[in-house]
């Protein structure tokens, strides 16, 4: 499969609400109750809103044969807000591509580390590439806790040693 891994461009942010919707309904449903599946991805949201969203984080995206199969985004301060994979395509390799896109672009902006707040589902994946929990958390989506966790890896420490 060749996928390739670009910058955001307006236009993208239908495709990439149905790798959001398919990796929360579809990948993240084992761990996560429908309740809270829908409060985290519901069917009805509003596509103003979604779109602005997606342009304030402009993330990199995976693309194969035409297809969004995935994105993920890094901000200045190091924050990974959006990480995910289509259902269609998650456990072939498109998430690790997009973890060393993430860290090439955390070498330019220079933040000392990496946090995200990570779903259940996604720790194992984070863990692989060296963060940890830092607290256990319940945020409240839609009147829903949907449990996740704060991960964090150090990239450079003060002292200028990784």
């Amino acid at each position: 499969m060749n996928v390739k891994i670009r910058r955001f461009r307006i236009g993208d942010e239908a495709a990439l609400y149905r790798v959001f919707h398919s990796a929360v309904h579809e990948v993240a449903c084992r761990d996560y109750t429908r309740e809270q599946l829908e409060a985290w991805a519901p069917d009805d949201l509003d596509p103003a809103l979604w779109r602005d969203r997606i342009r304030g984080i402009a993330p990199f995206v995976a693309e194969t044969a035409g297809e969004l199969v995935g994105y993920a985004d890094v901000q200045p301060g190091g924050y990974i807000d959006h990480f995910f994979v289509s259902g269609k395509y998650s456990r072939v390799g498109i998430g690790a591509m997009l973890m060393r896109r993430i860290h090439e672009e955390a070498a330019l902006l220079g933040p000392r580390e990496l946090t995200s707040d990570v779903s259940w589902t996604a720790e194992p994946f984070f863990a692989r590439h060296g963060f940890t929990v830092v607290e256990r958390r319940e945020p409240t989506l839609r009147g829903v806790v949907v449990p996740n966790a704060r991960m964090r890896k150090v990239l450079f420490a003060t002292n200028g040693v990784a």
